[in-house]
């Protein structure tokens, strides 16, 4: 009897034995796709934990390069600190009339390292190098106070002349042997657009749009050209045009005719000599007399060594044949291009004046983007002529900006 109770009890211990170990089988079984799944995030956490200490090590690389520039911006940041540089500058400053761009521009870059780029006083000295800067000749100071002003958080749009690409990776000798032997849309001649913001005389491009790109074209106080009307002001101006002869060097440049003007030629504003840079065409006139456009005008660019801008204007009617214009139209190129320099032509500015040196004068701006004020103009009263053939010889049929408000501005007259 005993016997048969132990074999009982055997029986019902081997039986539950294997039920447990049936049980916990059925429940690794099950498990086994959760494990799965975890070693494979944990594989895929594991290399982008990789990836990411890689990245780490190039930014420390890369902030290891820095650091030398870094510590000089330090040093000279710290000798400016006591301010003393920019009380000794802005003092002899103040004795002179008016600053050349870069003087101004100096003198705000000093004042962003000693009073920060939160000094309000900063921002407009920076913005003020923008506004009387001539694009044309000083675009590195354009460029220079834009960069200074991104660089001081503040919202600017840095035009394309002025964008400095990030640098490649010294590494990526491949990529930049295939730019070097395959110049990109930028650089092809035939993209003549690509590295300057465009305009227009009409269109979505035209006069009313400049401010988009040149924002003083559109927020200037004085802007040319102006319709000139009375009543007058007596102005005191004595003009003394004192113009030589040189080679020849004329271009289109896609907006008008201009004749690059050699070293010599001057115009002298109580006896202040202004050197001639170049002369080119409007039609019809930019300015008007009392509303009225002539049929072109000729303005003569002038700059002295301060950088102060004065334009000539010479009013043009239709008349008789013009030989000064004649000279220059047998090589103006009818396209826009290079300037050219005819061989053994020779060409004096003073046949394009008339007789008389009676003006109107006011204080204006180029006009032309970026449209740059504090330009002196002196529109000559006495016009000269332009045969009719002549006139529509001019490759361009319409370049002129229509006149701007006078803003209270005062025209002067002689």
């Amino acid at each position: 009897m005993k016997r048969i109770i132990l074999e009982v009890l055997l029986v019902l211990g081997l039986a539950g034995a294997g039920y447990f170990g049936w049980t916990q089988r059925a429940g690794v079984e099950a498990l086994q796709p959760q494990v799965t799944e975890l070693t494979e995030k944990v594989d895929e956490s594991t290399k982008a934990l990789e990836a990411a200490e890689e990245e780490l090590a190039k930014v420390q690389e890369a902030l290891k390069a820095t650091q030398p520039a870094t510590a000089e911006l330090s040093a000279v940041k710290a000798g400016f600190e006591n301010g003393d540089v920019l009380k000794d500058l802005e003092g002899l400053y103040a004795k002179q009339k008016n600053l050349s761009a870069e003087r101004q521009l100096g003198l705000a870059l000093v004042r962003m390292l000693t009073k920060g780029s939160e000094d309000p006083a900063t921002v407009e000295a920076l913005q003020k190098t923008l506004d009387q800067v001539d694009w044309k000749n000083k675009q590195k100071v354009i460029c220079a106070a834009q960069n200074a002003l991104a660089a001081a958080g503040k919202e600017v749009k840095v035009l394309a002349e002025c964008y400095v690409p990030p640098p490649k990776p010294a590494d990526d000798k491949k990529a930049k042997d295939e730019k070097a032997e395959e110049p990109g849309k930028d650089e092809k001649a035939g993209d003549k657009h690509a590295h300057a913001p465009h305009w227009e005389y009409e269109g979505a491009l035209g006069p009313d749009n400049w401010g988009k790109e040149f924002p003083t074209c559109a927020k200037g106080q004085s802007q040319a050209p102006l319709n000139i009307k009375g009543p007058f002001a007596k102005a005191l101006y004595k003009l003394a045009p004192d113009y030589k002869p040189g080679p020849l060097t004329i271009l289109n440049n896609g907006h008008t005719i201009q004749v690059n003007v050699p070293a010599g030629s001057k115009l002298r504003v109580d006896s202040k000599p202004y050197d001639l840079v170049q002369f080119h065409f409007h039609r019809p006139s930019e300015e008007q007399l009392d509303g009225k456009p002539m049929d072109m005008v000729i303005h003569f660019v002038h700059k002295n060594e301060a950088g102060e801008l004065v334009v000539l204007g010479v009013l043009v009617k239709a008349g008789n044949e013009n030989p000064g214009i004649k000279a220059l139209w047998a090589h103006a190129p009818a396209k826009e291009g290079p300037a050219v320099s005819p061989a053994g032509v020779v060409f004096n500015p003073m046949n394009l004046l008339p007789r008389e040196m009676d003006y109107f004068t006011y204080e204006g701006s180029l006009t032309t983007p970026p449209c740059t004020e504090k330009v002196r103009f002196f529109i000559l009263k006495s016009p000269v002529n332009m045969s009719p053939g002549q006139i529509s010889d001019f490759p361009f049929k319409m370049n002129a900006r229509p006149v701007q408000p006078l803003n209270k501005r005062i025209i002067e007259t002689n």
